[in-house]
């Protein structure tokens, strides 16, 4: 049986039974091994006898038929399995955000913080899902919300790493007004600025100077890029909290979400940041930690002062 890091919210799918359990399947078509990939991970679910469907263009790299897009997908499987890098999960959580189901990420490149094995561990995979014998780690979602003057409020989408509210392609400086809970914070004078997740802490945010945080922590991360001012440093706050940023200057400022489709703000918007209500259940290996997968992600070697055994400490 698998187990469970954090209760699930009512929004989201119940677990499957084994007897009723359907994968579906969405592969990056254009990664290098794809192809291969997905035809020996559907030999071995037809080995393992585990109904699966697959996404169009998925079925069309091994001459399968399929309509069925990520939506449809999603809404008909209990369980997908993605096979790509992080960019990859992170489409598939765009384009089946009203359906969340868990992900099981398979990693076909080199560098990848969501996916849960490589592509060449496809038999661990399947047989990991045929005994449920993985871990769910619910990950926060950031909803995002645009309000004008007129007070009104359109949900444009969630994020499962980040909002970045940024310059765009000008070398100017935006100037942005944050808010905390309806209290002003400050105004960051910077290229951008980062509002990341636990999740989203080992990606740009990363990058931008900010902490790495345990996934499942109940923070957010506030994180400007390239500011002006030196004080400006990386926040964590509470993910109770509610962020609503502004835009003070003139020049035009764009903001995307995961990386994603990059929305011009009109002068007269502004951005509410908040914690979803739902969470995206995420598939890990019970025996795979967190601090496990930064020091091979990000290969933290520590110190070169080994100790004289040139053994890792152990409690």
């Amino acid at each position: 049986m698998k187990t469970i890091k954090e209760p699930l919210p009512h929004k989201n799918p119940p677990h499957p039974s084994l007897t009723s359990m359907t994968i579906g399947l969405i592969a990056h078509a254009g990664k290098e091994g794809a192809a291969q990939a997905v035809e020996l991970v559907v030999k071995e679910l037809q080995r393992k006898k585990i109904s699966f469907l697959m996404e169009k263009d998925t079925a069309a790299l091994i001459g399968k038929p399929s309509n069925l897009d990520e939506r449809t997908l999603a809404k008909q499987c209990d369980i997908l399995l993605v096979m790509g890098g992080d960019g990859s999960i992170l489409r598939a959580l765009h384009q089946t955000v009203n359906y969340v189901k868990p992900i099981f990420g398979l990693n076909i490149g080199s560098l990848g913080f969501l996916t849960c094995l490589n592509a060449q561990d496809y038999k661990k995979a399947i047989q990991c899902l045929a005994e449920q014998s993985y871990v769910l780690s619910y990950r926060s979602l950031l909803e995002v919300t645009i309000s004008n003057k007129w007070k009104k409020n359109k949900i444009v989408g969630n994020a499962l790493n980040d909002v970045v509210i940024s310059r765009g392609e000008r070398s100017r400086l935006v100037s942005l007004s944050v808010f905390i809970d309806d209290v002003f914070f400050t105004e960051y004078h910077a290229d951008g600025l980062i509002i990341a997740t636990p999740t989203g802490s080992t990606a740009y945010s990363l990058a931008a100077g900010g902490p790495v945080v345990v996934p499942e922590s109940h923070v957010l991360l506030i994180s400007p890029i390239c500011p002006h001012a030196f004080s400006n440093r990386s926040m964590v706050i509470s993910d109770q909290s509610k962020i609503t940023i502004q835009a003070t200057g003139s020049q035009e400022v764009f903001m995307s979400l995961d990386g994603r489709d990059a929305r011009l703000l009109q002068p007269d918007e502004s951005l509410l940041l908040s914690t979803a209500p739902q969470k995206l259940p995420l598939v890990m290996l019970p025996e795979t930690t967190f601090a496990e997968v930064l020091c091979q992600k990000l290969q933290w070697t520590g110190s070169n002062l080994k100790n004289k055994k040139n053994q890792t400490p152990r409690l």
